[in-house]
């Protein structure tokens, strides 16, 4: 699909009122792209992009002209302060990432901040992010979620990391690559346990897959078959209960006992504790 000239006309807004724009952009399908983003690409002056090569093959697909240059993490600096200074000048500037909505994993949050700093108005186009495209077909709890990016690269700094989250009882989101994906399932399986787990690669893309099971067995399968290639997001459901020792449960149910009959004791205990009521209901038998 080629967009030509969605607006003819470049003046507006942006050009007296200084303001960046954060433009989302596809994660793999190249039709994944708002109206309002391929709009406003047409009206800007310049872009940040992560990778001009990459951008390119977007921008060109919707014959989009704007000037761009790179915005990356080892540039963020300097390449923040000539947008700014873009801007001042009356210039209209978008930002953009590799895929997706820039600043999740990305460095743009230098560039947000030095915008607050010079009073520069920030909007942003919002549209497809791999995170929440992976939630959404990962089968796992999305009422509560908790979005990591990328584990450490090394299996050590990893685990650390880890044991910091295992306490967050919600699904945890994760960025990984192909050559990594095993190990790291080994350790999420070390420290979380045996949860389960929905691993996503490609997404938007002709083989899109996404594999749902026990990280137990998922560390298996890709041993037995070979990472995967592509963008990998990992989505944990990270909700397992600490065991309640015996002697409390015991005492608990003395308290109850007092005023409550075996089987309500039971149906608390199981309801709020989220225990086994038929075990219950037996050791509560016993005691009394």
């Amino acid at each position: 699909m080629k967009v030509e000239n969605m607006t003819s006309n470049k003046t507006s807004l942006s050009s007296i009122i200084p303001t960046l724009y954060i433009i989302s952009t596809p994660i793999g399908n190249i039709k994944d792209i708002t109206l309002r983003a391929l709009e406003k690409l047409q009206e800007l002056d310049y872009i940040a992009c992560e990778d001009t090569r990459v951008s390119a093959k977007l921008l060109q697909h919707y014959n989009i002209k704007a000037k761009t240059f790179s915005y990356h993490e080892h540039n963020k600096e300097v390449s923040s302060e000539r947008i700014i200074d873009l801007l001042k000048s009356g210039n209209s500037v978008g930002l953009i990432s590799d895929a997706g909505m820039p600043l999740v994993s990305d460095p743009g949050y230098v560039l947000v901040k030095r915008c607050i700093e010079e009073d520069i108005d920030i909007t942003c186009l919002p549209g497809a992010t791999s995170s929440l495209t992976a939630l959404s077909l990962s089968g796992l709890p999305s009422d509560s979620f908790y979005f990591n990016g990328f584990l450490p690269n090394k299996s050590g700094a990893r685990v650390k990391k880890l044991e910091e989250l295992k306490n967050i009882k919600t699904t945890l989101i994760f960025f990984d690559s192909a050559k990594r994906l095993i190990s790291s399932l080994e350790d999420m399986h070390s420290v979380l346990g045996d949860l389960e787990v929905a691993v996503a690669r490609e997404l938007t893309k002709r083989f899109e897959e996404v594999k749902r099971g026990s990280l137990s067995s998922l560390v298996e399968f890709y041993q037995e078959n070979g990472a995967p290639k592509g963008e990998i997001v990992i989505v944990v459901k990270n909700d397992k209960k600490e065991e309640m020792k015996q002697e409390y449960v015991d005492i608990l149910i003395l308290k109850l006992l007092k005023d409550n009959k075996v089987k309500e004791v039971a149906r608390q205990l199981s309801e709020e504790y989220n225990l086994n009521k038929n075990e219950i209901y037996k050791r509560a038998l016993e005691i009394k």
